[in-house]
């Protein structure tokens, strides 16, 4: 296994369920990142982990990366929502559950 790899497989190691709730001290630190549906979360946390500004610019422009808004956390807090959620200091991603 190669060092890509390695670091890939760490990252879904690492991935989490947990329900909006509980993200919600670090969404008011502005540390909570969401991923679009249609992106993979663990390879958006190893690009970011890769530092490749060129594709997470990309993704930032496009909007399928962006931080958690005010009006998103209210609905998912409202909703009960659960999400996949990783760590990539400082972020957490997270991607709603399907």
């Amino acid at each position: 296994m190669n060092s890509d790899e390695l670091l890939r497989t760490k990252i879904n190691q690492e991935t989490s369920r947990l329900p909006w709730s509980e993200l919600l001290k670090h969404f008011a630190s502005g540390t909570v990142i969401a991923v679009a549906s249609e992106l993979d979360l663990v390879e958006v946390a190893f690009q970011i982990s890769s530092d490749n500004k060129a594709l997470v610019q990309e993704w930032l422009s496009t909007c399928s990366v962006a931080k958690v808004s005010d009006e998103q956390a209210k609905i998912w807090l409202e909703t009960d929502t659960h999400l996949w959620a990783v760590v990539v200091k400082p972020w957490i991603l997270v991607q709603v559950c399907t």
